[in-house]
């Protein structure tokens, strides 16, 4: 088997697939999670979107409970931790109008039988207090999640290559067919035969020649985050509004996001949008006016037009598809990597990927929320 693609999703399907006794071959020209995996914030987090129904937010709930069995696992095998916290998020509102909007998702999100929490501008002061006066209510929502992102691929290809994975520093340029059937990667200078090929390639996806994906089915999604430092933990949970976010990493760094630019592969920051990325989370938490700023980092997510990813079979045979998971590949790792992993080596998943194929229509999206 063949993956084309070390972010979190292809390290995940090449842990499954060589657990489940297949040989593996993970290739990508940079180290594991160097794209969007590694540039991502690392919120687990689906009851930020604004939806409470349909089969990617199932999935993407699912997923999510998956993570602590999913990460105890990771953790003991690589024998690294991944800084995994049960935090819970804030969903903070600057204006009646925002307050508006998320109490009704709330209220869809208990109809479902989530846990959401709608809070006044005092409670949620008193549970975060840095945040701003000006909040007009804010909710609750303790199931969401975080994980340092970088540790977890790093830990995820250590052990994908224990449990028996090759890695190979190479960029795939061609998936070689034999007639109408794929029969492994093409690199410069070999042929990489595989039984199998999971295109798990980000915002590259659609490049890779005889993936069979139409040439805009996966695009380029931009976003930036900036770094601040705040010495030591300052936030109990993650902050969303309106316009950003704020994650607290345990070591002190304070994470504020993010974009969301179809700027092709331009991965760069740039003045402007660091500028709003600051003005978004100092309107949110006044008191980081003064931490210094000591990084700042684009990523592409890998963007479908109805932010929906593409999994399972392509239209070439042989092909199979784990790719377009935008702002979710951190949380969807561990269900896509069971669900591509039993669809390759068993033929059908455990769950029905008829709603995510290549080939299906087009929805109607929602505006991003993180």
């Amino acid at each position: 088997m063949a993956v084309v693609g070390a972010g979190v999703i292809g390290c995940g399907i090449a842990l499954r697939l060589a657990q489940g006794g297949a040989a593996v071959t993970l290739l990508d020209p940079a180290e594991p999670g160097a794209e969007a995996s590694g540039a991502a914030a690392g919120m687990i987090a689906p009851q930020l979107e604004d939806c409470a129904e349909g089969a990617f937010f199932e999935m993407s709930v699912k997923s999510r409970a998956m993570y602590p069995e999913f990460v105890a696992e990771i953790e003991r095998l690589s024998g690294l931790g991944v800084d995994y916290v049960q935090c819970g998020a804030l969903r903070v509102a600057l204006d009646d109008s925002e307050a508006a909007a998320i109490e009704a998702i709330a209220s869809r999100q208990r109809a479902a039988g989530l846990r959401a929490e709608l809070l006044s501008a005092a409670q949620a002061l008193e549970l975060e207090p840095l945040l701003s006066p000006r909040i007009r209510a804010a909710v609750h929502l303790p199931d969401e999640h975080h994980v340092e992102n970088r540790r977890l691929v790093r830990a995820l290809a250590i052990a994908a290559t224990r449990a028996g994975a090759t890695f190979r520093a190479k960029r795939a340029q061609r998936i070689a067919l034999r007639g109408s059937v794929a029969i492994g990667v093409e690199t410069a200078d070999e042929l990489i035969e595989a039984d199998a090929v999971v295109v798990a390639a980000g915002a590259w996806s659609s490049l890779l020649d005889g993936s069979g994906l139409k040439p805009d089915a996966v695009k380029p999604m931009r976003g930036q985050i900036v770094q601040l430092d705040s010495g030591a933990a300052l936030l109990r949970k993650s902050i969303v509004g309106e316009a950003g976010y704020l994650v607290q990493r345990s070591d002190g760094r304070l994470l504020l996001g993010s974009t969301y630019e179809l700027a092709g592969f331009a991965k760069r920051n740039t003045a402007a949008a660091t500028a709003k990325i600051l003005e978004a989370a100092i309107q949110l938490c006044p008191e980081i006016a003064e931490l210094p700023v000591t990084a700042c980092w684009a990523g592409l997510r890998p963007y479908t037009d109805d932010h929906w990813p593409i999994l399972g079979p392509g239209p070439i045979s042989g092909v199979f598809l784990a790719t377009g998971h935008l702002r979710n590949g951190i949380l969807l790792a561990p269900i896509t990597a069971r669900l591509i992993a039993q669809a390759v080596l068993q033929g059908s998943p455990s769950a029905d990927l008829e709603p995510f194929r290549y080939e299906r229509k087009y929805r109607a999206t929602a505006r991003p929320s993180k």
